[in-house]
Formats: structure tokens, C-alpha cells, sequence
């Protein structure tokens, strides 16, 4: 599936902001199974300085400094990307649950067994999860039993939680939106012993002709890829609608929890109180992407 993205996100501010510094993960990464044709990010008003670099987790990040006075402050991200993630395995053939768990803990995967600072290892989390995972059950059925469990579990309502709101809040609500699914998920996972990462990215905006509309498809989404063992590598879970990740998402970034792939954060100096407007487009496009 081939989309066009636009991701715009506009920061009013009641006075001038002197100096800004901002960290952007806007860029779409470029993986196996998807292939980013374009990118572009154009920023008001214009930097004085940008840096390009991978950060740890390998997602591409942008620097930017102003040193112009400025009220408001608008970055327009655009990428055109052909996405085509395979079928994970069939669920009754994947490794024991247990084996996963102890093959994590020599394998590159680890990094994302450890408690991050928005996914402490919450008991109550590990047990929710823990109801998928009875002895020797094939983790990829657990995984799917689990994220179908929190679609079924929690309500969906914008507004009610913020960037920093606990995995121990959201059990105890039952409310929230894709960033608090994803993050309950993963303090379960984790718990368990199996790795568990948070990725942030896009969902399609409009659905095929008698498709279902995706929750979360008007901002940025979040979703989990969990590790199924040697061999068979990572797989992507959307606890928020309850889908595989095939061919509906794009991968902008990932890493231990929110805090690690905020599309944009930084530091002003001046500025006041401020408003926010974010908008994403992704729609599906006809023909091939540009070799």
C-alpha cells in the first residue's frame, strides 16, 4: 500500500519566543518492508541550524535552533511511503511463550524487557497480561489474546490522560487513548519477561470502501511490536483497534516508551502560554512509488 502523509503541527504563543531548540522525529524510518520515496519537513520560521542523526534506537532525528523572535511556530511534515509488512506466522506455530522469555535475555531484544520511565513494572499490569499467557501457550496466540483483551477492556476517550499519565492510572480507569494502550500493553509484556517496544507512526485516516474507520487516525498513533524469539523477530500489535500491522500503519519512530519518540519536543525561552493544533493525512494513493 502506497500513502501520501502530511503532518502538520502548529504552536501558537501569547508572546515572542526568543530561542527554541527542538528535537523532531518526523521522518518515516526506512525498513525491509518499508520504503520511503520522499521526505521533506519544512519548519516556520526558518531554523538557523539543523542537524540530521540517528538516535539510539536508530529512528532519524532532527535538531533545529531559532534565534529569532517568533509567536508562532508551525512544522509541516510530508513523506510518501510504500508500505508491505508480511503476515506474522500462524499463532499455533510460534515458540512457548516461556522460551521467549528466556531467549530474550541473551539477544539484542532485552533492551526492551527493562522498565522505562512511562512503563514501570506495574504487578497489576503483569497480572492483566498474564490471564493470555498459561504454561507453555504459543506467545503469538497469548499476543493476540492480549491486545483483543484491551480493545474489549478499556475505552477509548481523547482528553482524559496526558503524555504522563501512569500505566497504573489507565488499569484503574479503564480509559484512554492509543498511547495508554500501547503503554499498559507493554508494562504487562514486560512484566512477563518478553520484549516489548513502543512505536509511534500514523494509521490510515480513511478506510477502504466498507472498511472500518481506525481509532487514533487523526494525530500521530501508537501501537507495540512485541518480540516472537529467534528467527521470527518482531511482530506489530494495535491494541487500540485490535489489528496486526500489515499494510494500515506507518513506523515514524520507536523505542522504550512515549517519552523516547515524542514527534516533537524542545526548549524555548519566552513564549507565555501556548496553543497546540496537530492534523494528519494519510491516504492511500494509486500507482507505484518512484525508484
Amino acid at each position: 500500500m502506497i500513502y501520501r502523509l502530511r503532518h502538520v503541527t502548529t504552536y501558537a504563543y501569547a508572546h515572542p519566543v526568543d530561542l527554541a531548540a527542538h528535537l523532531l522525529l518526523l521522518t518515516p524510518r526506512a525498513l525491509v518492508h518499508q520504503k520511503v520515496a520522499r521526505s521533506t519537513i519544512d519548519i516556520t520560521p526558518a531554523p538557523s541550524h539543523v542537524t540530521e542523526a540517528a538516535d539510539h534506537f536508530g529512528n532519524r532525528a532532527s535538531r533545529v535552533f531559532i534565534d529569532v523572535p517568533h509567536a508562532r511556530f508551525e512544522v509541516v511534515a510530508e513523506a510518501l511511503v510504500e508500505v508491505r509488512f508480511p503476515s506474522p506466522p500462524e499463532a499455533p506455530s510460534t515458540l512457548p511463550w516461556e522460551v521467549v522469555r528466556d531467549a530474550a535475555r541473551t539477544s539484542e531484544a532485552v533492551e526492551f524487557v527493562f522498565p522505562s520511565p512511562l512503563v514501570p513494572l506495574v504487578p497489576a499490569a503483569r497480572g492483566y497480561a498474564a490471564a493470555s499467557f498459561p504454561t507453555r501457550r504459543p506467545v503469538l496466540q497469548g499476543l493476540l489474546e492480549l491486545m483483543a483483551r484491551i480493545r474489549r477492556d478499556f475505552t477509548y476517550k481523547p482528553g482524559v490522560t496526558g503524555p504522563n499519565t501512569q500505566v497504573v492510572e489507565v488499569l484503574e480507569s479503564r480509559v484512554g487513548v492509543c498511547q495508554d494502550y500501547a503503554h499498559v500493553m507493554i508494562s504487562g509484556l514486560r512484566g512477563l519477561g518478553l520484549p516489548a517496544r513502543y512505536v509511534s507512526g500514523y494509521v490510515r485516516t480513511r478506510p477502504p470502501p466498507g472498511g472500518a474507520a481506525r481509532r487514533g487516525a487523526d494525530q500521530s498513533h501508537a501501537w507495540v511490536e512485541a518480540w516472537l524469539g529467534p528467527g521470527q523477530g518482531w511482530v506489530g500489535l494495535d491494541p487500540t483497534n485490535d489489528i496486526v500491522v500489515r499494510d494500515e500503519h506507518v513506523v515514524l519512530a520507536w523505542g522504550r516508551d512515549f517519552a523516547d519518540v515524542s514527534p516533537l519536543r524542545g526548549v524555548i525561552l519566552g513564549g507565555g502560554e501556548h496553543g497546540l493544533r496537530v492534523g494528519v493525512d494519510l491516504d492511500a494513493v494509486e500507482g507505484a512509488v518512484p525508484a
